[in-house]
């Protein structure tokens, strides 16, 4: 599928896959979007200075990068895993204006490494930050509960309904540890009945710039 980068309302960079009509992040904002619904609400929460995060959808790095810098100024330890099914190219990574739009030039040599490094294995990003990429279907992935935090950053239910059902939140709820979250950017009616099937606690939030509510699930601290 053809893929291209566009600019969006806060002069950051996303793809865009011209044939689902469908890009990475929010037009109205991609750094705004992924502050909003992936620490805003999701690591902002998690208690402690040691996080296990799955992230579902590693995309062009925008997600993990920011966590990074959160982590170095908060004092967290971050184990970060990614999966993602089908890399960005080096030619769209040369093109993503992250690192300058975050006004952070510190942040290039990791935001590199973390596109760089082997799949498969962890790497030390930075002292505070290991990353492991995993290449596989999102459907194949089998994790122990040890989890505080999911980033579901797939695409969305308009185009690939097949990674919001039952069975995928299933795997999530089984990725995570009790008490363990799940933050999404996005709301359908379908998806939290989804999340519910699979035996989360369901709230909505308010979303992003552009988008009225988000959904964030939370795996009960006694599983019924």
């Amino acid at each position: 599928m053809k893929r291209r980068i566009v600019e969006t309302a806060d002069g950051s960079r996303t793809i865009l896959i011209e044939e689902w009509k469908e890009q990475y992040h929010s037009l109205h904002g991609a750094i705004r979007e992924a502050y909003h619904v992936f620490l805003q609400t999701g690591l902002y929460n998690v208690p402690g200075t040691d996080v296990a995060i799955l992230e579902i959808g590693f995309g062009t790095g925008l997600n993990a990068i920011i966590t990074l810098l959160e982590a170095q100024k908060r004092g967290l330890r971050i184990r970060y895993t990614a999966l993602e099914a089908y890399p960005i190219t080096n030619e769209e990574l040369s093109q993503l204006n992250y690192i300058e739009i975050l006004g952070e030039p510190e942040l290039s040599k990791p935001f590199q490494l973390m596109h760089k490094v082997s799949w498969g294995d962890a790497h030390d990003i930075s002292p505070n930050f290991s990353l492991t990429k995993l290449k596989l279907d999102f459907r194949d992935f089998v994790a122990n509960s040890d989890y505080q935090l999911i980033y579901f950053d797939a695409f969305g239910p308009r185009v690939q309904p097949e990674l919001w059902t039952p069975e995928i939140f299933s795997i999530m709820y089984d990725a995570l540890l009790p008490s363990g979250m799940l933050v999404t950017y996005s709301a359908k009616g379908s998806v939290r009945r989804a999340m519910q099937q699979a035996g989360f606690l369901v709230e909505k939030l308010p979303g992003p710039p552009g988008k009225r509510e988000m959904l964030r699930a939370v795996k009960p601290e006694i599983s019924s």
